[in-house]
């Protein structure tokens, strides 16, 4: 696991919050903010998934 994995899944998360709160004081600002922090973190997590599979890709190639 490396450190964009992490940081996208705690801005998924602080988004979700974020959004959901924004729902329950009816506040259409928060609501937006939270689900683009989710948006943001979803992609920064797949970024990392990506170097994941590339650093395993290379660890295997160097084991040939």
């Amino acid at each position: 696991m490396n450190t964009d994995q992490v940081k996208g899944t705690v801005k998924d998360i602080a988004g979700k919050a974020q959004r959901k709160l924004g729902e329950a004081v009816g506040s259409t600002d928060q609501q937006v903010k939270g689900a683009l922090k989710q948006v943001e973190g979803k992609a920064q997590k797949a970024a990392g998934d990506v170097k994941e599979v590339f650093k395993d890709a290379h660890a295997n190639v160097r084991k040939i």
